[in-house]
C-alpha cells in the first residue's frame, strides 16, 4: 500500500538555499513499500514545506504521476496523486521552455549526462536552487552553481 503525504501550506516565497526535488525522492515519499527511504524522503519532503525551500519542475511532476499511479507496488489512485499535484503547486515550479530545452542540450554534451538529467539540472538552475536531491547522476558533483547530494545516502541522510 502507497501511504500518501499530504502536502498543504502556505505559498512559495523567495529565498536562498532552495532545494530541487526529483523525482525519485517525492515517489519515496508516497510509496510505503520502499522500506527506509520512505520514512526519510517523508521527513526530507515534510521539512522543505516548513523551510520553504522546495522546487520541482513540470517534468519531475509528470514522472512523480506515471509512477506512483502505474509503478509502484501499490499505486495511488489518480485523484489522490492529482490532489498532491496540486498541493505542489505551492513550490517553486519550473516550465521549461524551447530556450530551457536548448540549454539542456549543451549540458547534456558538457556533463555528459542523459537528456532528462539535464533537463532537471537546467530547471534547478533555472530556479537558483543551490542543490538538487536526487539518487540519480553523481552525488557531490556541482553542475554549473548547483551541487547534486542523494539525502538519502547515509553520509548525507
Amino acid at each position: 500500500m502507497v501511504q500518501m503525504v499530504r502536502l498543504i501550506g502556505p505559498g512559495m516565497n523567495s529565498m536562498t538555499g532552495r532545494i530541487f526535488v526529483d523525482t525519485n525522492i517525492l515517489v519515496y515519499a508516497h510509496d510505503i513499500s520502499a522500506g527506509s527511504k520512505h520514512g526519510t524522503a517523508k521527513e526530507l519532503i515534510q521539512d522543505l514545506w516548513i523551510s520553504k525551500a522546495g522546487c520541482l519542475s513540470v517534468q519531475v511532476m509528470q514522472e512523480f504521476y506515471v509512477n506512483v499511479t502505474q509503478k509502484v507496488r501499490f499505486p495511488l489512485d489518480y485523484s489522490i496523486a492529482q490532489g498532491v499535484l496540486r498541493d505542489l503547486l505551492y513550490w517553486k515550479v519550473h516550465e521549461p521552455n524551447v530556450d530551457d530545452v536548448i540549454n539542456a542540450i549543451n549540458l547534456q554534451q558538457q556533463y555528459k549526462t542523459s537528456f532528462w538529467d539535464a533537463m532537471i539540472i537546467q530547471s534547478a538552475l533555472k530556479l537558483e536552487c543551490s542543490q538538487i536531491w536526487s539518487e540519480d547522476l553523481n552525488p557531490g558533483q556541482v553542475y554549473e552553481s548547483v551541487q547534486l547530494l542523494n539525502p538519502l545516502h547515509e553520509n548525507h541522510a
